[in-house]
């Protein structure tokens, strides 16, 4: 009777461990993918503090599928967020809210010595990265 406690004990442990990394695992692939941004008007190698790409259309068209590809496993679908990361429809729009957004995405955010999100300089040109903000700012909601 004490070995089938001590068996049922480690197999509850065993399916709880495994049950954690499944959720962990869960999460999906978080190495960020590039984003093909042919079509929009090179952008050179200082970085703008302000969207350069704000109403043109390849640019959202870009700007959708990189945010799929590399935004939307944290901050959601359509940019709806499930609570863990900030939702992204409610970031300053325009000017005001692009200097924030522009430095976010290239050095990421950590708190409390914790990565919160990846940088994506190094992967991501700054084209991809202001039609991923063009994409964003058309779900703007106040």
């Amino acid at each position: 009777m004490e070995f089938i406690r001590g068996l049922t004990a480690t197999l509850a442990v065993c399916l709880t461990l495994l049950a954690g990394s499944t959720l962990v695992n869960a999460h999906g692939d978080v190495t960020p993918q590039p984003v093909d941004t042919s079509g929009l008007k090179p952008l050179g190698e200082e970085w703008l503090t302000k969207n350069p790409y704000r109403g043109n259309a390849r640019a959202l068209e870009i700007g959708t599928s990189g945010y799929a590809q590399n935004c939307a496993r944290c901050h959601g679908l359509q940019v709806i967020s499930g609570g863990l990361s900030p939702d992204l429809r409610f970031l300053d729009k325009g000017d005001d809210g692009d200097e924030w957004f522009i430095e976010r995405i290239r050095h990421g955010a950590t708190v409390n010595g914790i990565t919160r999100m990846p940088g994506f300089e190094g992967t991501l040109n700054q084209e991809a990265m202001w039609a991923i903000r063009t994409y964003v700012e058309s779900k703007h909601e106040e």
